[in-house]
């Protein structure tokens, strides 16, 4: 068995957490962390939001990149549902994504089966309860662009949240889209995917 320390300390438990800045030797050699990767997607419907398939096909079959299952994706969509998927091996960046009260906002373009009703962005901004919660959602957004599209912009990810918003104030979303985490837009075509740039990165920093 080799000789394990992080900060000097010997290592026999192997549960033990270590930290990017921890100092880790192996038999006295440091080891070097390799650098944490940032990518973004744009989700093909039919897709599953997972390191494995499974009804339908992960998206990470569209990755030609090493070592993808250490991936997880940063705020999943529905298989229904296309757009904007954030992609890392850093699980500290990723909370200030998915952690309701980072107040990180996402965008979506909604398809409804019914016209929208006038009070509808109200209710969304007052926040509304859903079937099986106790509180309100927080405070959303609700611009129309038609009487059957909407963009809602919410900072929570509870479970298929657009869906039982709008199934609340009586509609249905037949389409669902999408197109913006905080400041990063989506700008690559369906299926195709980039590495962020240090600036996007650098958003999410805490």
């Amino acid at each position: 068995m080799g000789n394990v320390s992080v900060n000097g300390e010997v290592i026999t438990i192997e549960s033990t957490q270590v930290h990017e800045n921890n100092t880790v030797l192996l038999n006295g050699v440091k080891l070097i962390t390799r650098a944490f990767r940032y990518l973004l997607m744009h989700k093909p419907v039919d897709t599953v939001c997972s390191n494995v398939d499974q009804a339908y096909p992960s998206l990470f079959t569209l990755l030609e990149i090493e070592n993808k299952s250490e991936l997880h994706i940063a705020g999943r969509l529905d298989a229904d549902t296309t757009g904007l998927v954030l992609i890392t091996d850093d699980g500290r960046w990723s909370f200030n994504i998915t952690l309701p009260e980072m107040q990180c906002s996402k965008v979506y373009r909604v398809g409804l089966s019914r016209d929208i009703q006038e009070d509808v962005a109200l209710k969304f901004e007052q926040g509304v309860q859903l079937q099986g919660e106790t509180g309100l959602t927080l405070p959303a957004k609700l611009d129309t662009i038609s009487p059957r599209e909407v963009l809602l912009t919410i900072t929570e990810g509870k479970y298929h949240q657009v869906k039982r918003m709008f199934a609340k104030v009586g509609n249905r979303v037949v389409k669902l889209h999408r197109e913006k985490i905080g400041q990063i837009s989506l700008d690559v075509e369906v299926g195709q995917w980039r590495y962020l740039t240090d600036a996007e990165i650098a958003l999410f920093r805490s």
